[in-house]
């Protein structure tokens, strides 16, 4: 009989207090006791919905029956045909609004606890050493460029098919926004390193340090040999308000905050990259990159942290848990508000940014209610940090160095379902082309991309 009681069971994690001062991971894993609990809570539905709300479609039921019965080993087998990346998603994926969404157990009480089996199993597996034999060398390569989840699921994919795959990888350290987007108490690096090393076991080679673009171009490389090009270099390109004072000293991009923090150790001391460490921040944004910045500006020691943001909580685009947790850490919340100027001092440091007051008006075309400044509702907020965390565009270096390829007006590529583009042999996926998404769908996009790149080339 499955296990009817309502609500998920609870996930072990740090105390609030404690967690807002270190960068240890928040939330600490199930144990084997919690994990079988919860996988007793599957009624296994005969239409299986939750599988249609997964990207990569991993067999949910059907791992949550292994876990049901203390079959670990058997539980990572099923996922590990589907995701290349398992102990990553179980950590950062979106569940409540895609397989959780799904689960019957959500009609009436919480959904099964998908993605805290799912990281269960894969840390389960991870505390072991496995052998992995690799496949069968086909006699083709295939580059991938980028080392995100797109780029690495499609060349997990292509590995397992025999493929060799050599990853181009412009920074220093693979992983792409898992390593330097994602903060440490969110997702361990040891955690991506270790799925990495994982593709290299299966022969997949990864060279850091290559700018494609740069170093080689698309066309150099379909040159040099490589069969077919697939593009994931994810959307690093980060957006600013331009309003006034946004050139002052502590004004930063969040992507240049979180990647001294998550990729250079900023929060270590003696970092080599360091990182203004402010007592007074102020994050513009509502997403799940304003709640890391937010959370990382208080673990660096600020005395109080703000998310600035226009809409309301409703319309908060960060996860759910993510905002909580923020929350109970420490992070105020200043919403329908809107910065219209960033105040400097006499040497041009952040003192202030002067934000008016917004209400919610008619729904714009996304969707949602557009906000309305609020007339003689202006203040000041005193900072000595503004972080913008407004989103992000594809760089334009891979499009200015590739003819005929198509990209969007926004900067994305132009690619179909199976991520063809424009050009022969080449092929992208993740946020390069849908703009900034999640992990998940990053991988699905990888995924898909690898099963066309294995037609083209064998039909070709």
């Amino acid at each position: 009989m499955p296990n009817m009681q309502v609500k998920k069971t609870a996930m072990p994690t740090q105390s609030a207090e404690e967690r807002a001062r270190n960068f240890d991971e928040v939330t600490l894993g199930y144990t084997e006791t919690d994990a079988i609990n919860e996988a007793t809570r599957c009624l296994h539905c005969k239409n299986r919905p939750c599988v249609s709300g997964c990207p990569v479609a991993i067999d949910i039921p059907d791992f949550i029956a292994e876990v049901a019965v203390g079959n670990f080993d058997g539980a990572y087998d099923v996922i590990s045909k589907a995701s290349s990346l398992p102990a990553v998603c179980g950590r950062v994926c979106p569940q409540e609004t895609q397989c959780e969404a799904k689960c019957v157990r959500g009609i009436k009480g919480e959904p099964v606890g998908i993605g805290r089996l799912e990281r269960f199993v894969a840390d389960r597996h991870n505390e072991k050493k496995h052998e992995i034999k690799k496949p069968v060398p086909n006699g083709h390569s295939v580059a991938v460029v980028g080392s995100g989840p797109s780029g690495l699921t499609c060349a997990g994919e292509l590995a397992r098919m025999g493929y060799a795959v050599t990853v181009f990888e412009a920074l220093h350290t693979a992983g792409g926004v898992l390593v330097y987007g994602i903060p440490e108490f969110r997702l361990p690096k040891s955690i991506v390193s270790l799925e990495i090393e994982n593709l290299r076991a299966l022969g997949v080679k990864i060279e850091t340090n290559m700018v494609i673009g740069r170093v080689l171009t698309v066309d150099d490389l379909l040159a040099d040999g490589f069969e077919c090009v697939f593009i994931g270099t994810g959307v690093g390109l980060p957006k600013f308000m331009n309003i006034p004072g946004e050139s002052c000293n502590g004004v930063f991009s969040a992507n240049e905050f979180l990647t001294r923090v998550n990729l250079m150790g900023a929060y270590r001391d003696g970092a080599d990259t360091p990182v203004m460490h402010a007592k007074h921040v102020a994050v513009v944004g509502g997403g799940n990159v304003a709640m890391d910045a937010a959370r990382c500006a208080l673990r660096l020691g600020a005395d109080d942290v703000t998310i600035v943001y226009r809409r309301g909580e409703e319309e908060l685009p960060a996860r759910r848990e993510e905002v909580e947790h923020a929350k109970e850490e420490g992070v105020a919340f200043r919403l329908l508000t809107n910065p219209v100027e960033i105040i400097g001092d006499e040497k041009r440091a952040v003192r202030a940014i002067r934000c008016v007051k917004m209400e919610l008006g008619e729904p714009d075309a996304s969707g949602r209610r557009r906000p309305v400044e609020v007339k003689g509702s202006e203040f000041e907020l005193p900072v000595d940090c503004v972080i913008m965390a407004l989103g992000t565009s594809p760089n334009p270096l891979i499009k200015s160095t590739t003819d005929g390829l198509d990209t969007e007006r926004w900067g994305g590529i132009v690619a179909d379902e199976n991520g063809a583009t424009s050009r022969p042999a080449v092929y992208a996926g993740g946020d390069a082309v849908t703009g900034a998404a999640t992990v998940i769908l990053a991988m699905g996009a990888g995924k898909s991309a690898a099963r066309a790149i294995d037609e083209y080339i064998r039909n070709k």
